[in-house]
């Protein structure tokens, strides 16, 4: 393997991150400056950046700010993919579920097929947590029929938990608990109640919460802290 997609590998930088390492003499294969970013390396050879030796992860995990435009997918004929986003070299990537193209949020990309499987099944009942703004007054007649389940076309919802945020001038903003992920779920479950979403974006998925600092467009690994929660949540052992 190349020794730039080694490092991107190993979640060091971007691929343009990484050329740029070596060329400022920060990478060294088994003691020696690397002068190229198209030297390959083999099982045994030890890779250091800054003198820290950098190990390949076989797995990897990216929380991504999906921006509304891109659509949930590793390919598409007609519209931008969100792994267009996605600088880093791996294998196999691809997103955690889909949020709709007009969506924003937090979106976890990784090439861990088991842990998705974990997180999407329906026996797991993993929350997933959106913020939206609503045309329309959201009122306590609203958070009850939510708890209840919403009778949509073909299906009835789980209870689902809506909390009012606030209030002004006809508009409704909201938070949103469901533990499906049905087509338009949250958009069709208000029109069902007479309201239409203006805005949706999801802030968390099980015990996985976006980062506020996050900007839009952009994506950074799990801190270890975010791994250990979503590796030993209840809901998706």
């Amino acid at each position: 393997m190349r020794i730039d997609k080694y490092l991107a590998h190993a979640g060091v930088g971007s691929r343009k991150e990484v050329k740029k390492f070596i060329k400022d003499k920060r990478v060294t294969l088994n003691g020696t400056f690397v002068r190229s970013d198209k030297v390959h390396i083999t099982d045994g050879d030890v890779v250091c950046v800054d003198g820290e030796e950098v190990r390949y992860q076989e797995y990897v995990y990216y929380m991504l700010n999906k921006p509304a435009g891109y659509v949930s997918a590793t390919e598409d004929n007609f519209d931008p993919t969100v792994m267009e986003l996605i600088d880093d070299y791996h294998k196999d990537l691809f997103p955690v579920g889909r949020l709709d193209k007009d969506t924003e949020g937090l979106l976890l990309i990784t090439n861990d097929g088991q842990l998705a499987h974990r997180l999407l099944s329906p026996k797991h009942h993993v929350d997933k947590t959106y913020y939206a703004l609503i045309d329309g007054i959201v009122d306590q007649s609203d958070i009850e029929a939510f708890d209840d389940g919403i009778e949509l076309d073909e299906f009835k919802t789980k209870p689902a938990g809506l909390k009012i945020l606030a209030v002004k001038d006809g508009q409704s903003e909201i938070e949103v608990t469901i533990q499906e992920g049905k087509f338009h779920q949250v958009k069709r479950m208000f029109i069902a109640r007479g309201k239409k979403v203006q805005y949706l974006q999801r802030i968390a998925m099980g015990p996985l919460v976006l980062d506020s600092k996050l900007p839009l467009k952009g994506y950074r690994p799990l801190t270890d802290d975010e791994m250990n929660s979503l590796m030993n949540h209840d809901m998706i052992k």
